[in-house]
């Protein structure tokens, strides 16, 4: 399974606002993003609103379409778009995807 990591913006005065809903996110969501593939997902985030997002998939993208086609997906965008900051788009087609430089795991397995 792939490892993805991303990162938006949280509009600092927001912040405790967006910790709050994902607090108690919503049932239908959470099991729209477990049956469309995304797995050990975690959020991160710092003072300043920098969010960095964890996720495994065995396919990112089409884990993505999936939730486009999931109705509950459409109204969690919705409400969460006002809490960032610099986006024109809603969060999941907004994130920026980071480059995995190092794992600790893949390189034990190569060691001798």
């Amino acid at each position: 399974m792939a490892r993805y990591c991303f990162e938006l913006h949280v509009d600092p005065s927001r912040l405790e606002e967006y910790k709050a809903r994902h607090a108690e996110v919503w049932p239908d969501m959470l099991q729209a993003l477990k049956a469309s593939g995304w797995n050990n997902y975690s959020l991160f985030m710092r003072p300043d609103g920098l969010l960095i997002g964890y996720v495994e998939s065995d396919d990112l993208d089409a884990a993505q379409a999936a939730m486009e086609e999931a109705e509950v997906n459409a109204r969690w965008q919705a409400s969460m778009a006002p809490l960032f900051a610099g986006l024109d788009t809603t969060p999941d087609r907004g994130m920026v995807l980071l480059e995995e430089v190092f794992n600790l795991e893949d390189q034990l397995a190569r060691l001798p």
